[in-house]
């Protein structure tokens, strides 16, 4: 056997590199090629992050925006940053492919980032400075807004093509077939996770400082000289990177099964459908051979066989949007089971972000001890990601070989199950935050003054807790559309889990809208008013709190109903059993 694969493996090198034979002439460059990729992806990443974490106090002390407008404003600009991913993945697969993508969307970047710089570094570029404090301030006129949105919108291009691709670049300069390269791949997710980290910490410590006490203009021109470096790093690399050429959109399978099964929704299903229906795999198909199982049976009718379909001698049918073979069925609910779950971190992003956070440090105390120096309002979200940092090796190297003996999972508990505990953290954070909000709203009235006189580091224990339920469920949500979608949809998975985020941040802006409205002419006062002291932001946190509990309830329903991939049905698998049974003794 191993001859013969060794003399398969001599003559596929010699023939041309020609769409059947184009693997063998990979040369693959691994760890050669990492410094540049993780390189490229750590400046990203400060350059990018840098800028975003303290956009809020940016737009509400230089652009001289609302809170509520400012909230609005980036949640907006979140929302549609992470929608634009799937665009993203669909543009790479299709047409560009990783690299080409990468390029383009980091230049594009690299543009936002300077934009949002010079509104900054010019002065009729923004609103002029309200001073002094409480004199009627000038909000951005239409030129200067337009500016700013031009600097968002080179930002979304940049993100929605970087994000779905980087993980998958870097993946792709490693040999998936071979011991080495598969630890090449390990290696580089966990180096990948550790600089997102390390990019979080630095930025919204160093950066955020720098922008809060020295200056804005400098604040945002190291981000955009990150982002500069990460360009250079990206391209500095580019003859030795594996560059995988688009195969077209797997997209385009899921369509034509639900044009089918619509196309053929009057006619019947056989009895035995695992055993009727039209069974065929393309030669070199990179996606599992999947069981059936009966969950959207209605698809199952894309798959059947009527007397005007035709196949092709090879197997395959001559017009594939009349008839889709059985697997293409089963990959497409792979994407449908996906959808009822991926649902959850809607809410589930709304009670671990807590974007009035911020807010709260600015109205608090945020001396350390009785000496002069101040932490800046944004820089306390650096306490999540410390302890998302101390948490995950201590997860993965100690709870998760002890669970592992309990519960014989391979990690300890079900992907889903560490989803979940993630979605109930959230329950408690919402919780703890509005405690901390009622004393510290307290304490202010009680003293008088806009400042509380409570610490601001009695925001970390709900930081922290937010840290714990991202170690959790966001983690896993990765991994869960990682593994659960088809081999070659792995670009649209790597979107698939911004699309939550997307969705929350624009529920979230409607939420936070239809709170002020309704809570406006209200006896207990406005709940979200510029000023957290005359509001009742306690009161948000515990509505989130509810929402976060009805959303625990829905993800226990969807995790009860929910079939990993190549996870048949129990009936079905003994029916074909004892077909094989009977087959083989007749």
């Amino acid at each position: 056997m191993e001859k013969n694969e060794k003399e398969s493996l001599e003559m596929e090198e010699k023939i041309p590199p020609t769409a059947s034979a184009e693997e063998p002439e990979i040369n693959y460059r691994g760890i050669k090629a990492m410094p540049f990729i993780i390189g490229n992806e750590t400046f990203e990443k400060l350059g990018a992050i840098g800028t975003l974490s303290n956009l809020q106090v940016y737009l509400t002390t230089v652009f001289n925006m609302s809170r509520l407008s400012a909230t609005t404003l980036l949640n907006v600009f979140n929302g549609t940053t992470n929608i634009a991913t799937i665009l993203g993945a669909y543009l790479c697969d299709t047409y560009f492919g990783r690299y080409k993508t990468l390029g383009f969307a980091s230049i594009a970047s690299l543009l936002g980032l300077l934009a949002i710089t010079l509104t900054a570094v010019f002065k009729n570029l923004h609103p002029p400075h309200c001073d002094p404090p409480g004199s009627r301030c000038i909000g951005p006129d239409v030129g200067q807004m337009a500016f700013l949105i031009f600097g968002f919108v080179l930002m979304i291009i940049g993100a929605g093509g970087i994000r779905p691709c980087n993980l998958a670049f870097g993946a792709d300069q490693f040999n998936p077939k071979i011991e080495s390269g598969k630890r090449g791949i390990e290696s580089f997710f966990n180096w990948y996770y550790f600089t997102i980290t390390f990019a979080q910490m630095v930025s919204v410590t160093l950066v955020v400082y720098v922008q809060s006490n020295v200056s804005w203009s400098i604040g945002l021109a190291i981000p955009t000289i990150f982002m500069f470096v990460s360009c250079v790093l990206f391209f500095v690399g580019t003859n030795i990177y594996v560059k995988v050429k688009p195969e077209g959109s797997p997209l385009t399978s899921i369509v034509q099964v639900m044009v089918v099964a619509v196309k053929k929704r009057k006619l019947k299903l056989p009895q035995q459908p695992w055993l009727n229906l039209y069974n065929y795999t393309p030669a070199k198909s990179i996606n599992s051979k999947l069981p059936y199982s009966e969950q959207f049976s209605f698809l199952d009718k894309a798959a059947i066989i009527t007397s005007q379909d035709q196949i092709k001698p090879d197997g395959s049918p001559t017009n594939p949007w009349n008839l889709c073979s059985i697997q293409q069925v089963e990959e497409t609910k792979c994407v449908f089971r996906l959808i009822p779950v991926s649902l959850t971190a809607i809410l589930y992003h709304i009670g671990v972000q807590q974007q009035y956070i911020i807010f709260q440090a600015l109205q608090s105390n945020r001396h350390l001890g009785n000496s002069k120096f101040q932490i800046p309002a944004a820089s306390y979200i650096v306490f999540g990601m410390l302890f998302i940092a101390l948490w995950v090796p201590f997860y993965d190297r100690i709870l998760v070989p002890f669970m592992r003996k309990i519960t014989k999972q391979e990690g300890g508990i079900t992907i889903l199950q560490r989803m979940g505990v993630g979605v109930f953290i959230t329950i408690i954070e919402s919780l703890v935050g509005a405690l901390v909000e009622e004393r510290r709203r307290t304490l202010a009235l009680r003293h008088g003054g806009e400042i509380s006189s409570m610490s601001a580091m009695w925001l970390v224990p709900q930081l922290a807790l937010g840290g714990l339920a991202e170690a959790f469920n966001a983690i896993a949500q990765l991994e869960f559309y990682y593994k659960q979608f088809p081999e070659n949809m792995r670009s649209i998975a790597g979107a698939f889990s911004f699309c939550g985020n997307a969705i929350s941040s624009y529920v979230y802006s409607f939420l936070i809208s239809m709170v002020h409205r309704a809570t406006e002419g209200a006896s207990s006062g406005n709940w979200l008013p510029e000023d957290l002291n005359k509001g009742r932001l306690d009161y948000f946190y515990y509505l989130v709190t509810v929402l976060c509990v009805l959303n625990f309830g829905y993800f226990l329903v969807c995790a009860h109903w929910y079939r990993y991939k190549g996870t048949g049905d129990s009936r079905v698998e003994m029916e074909m059993e004892g077909k094989k049974l009977e087959e083989h003794y007749a």
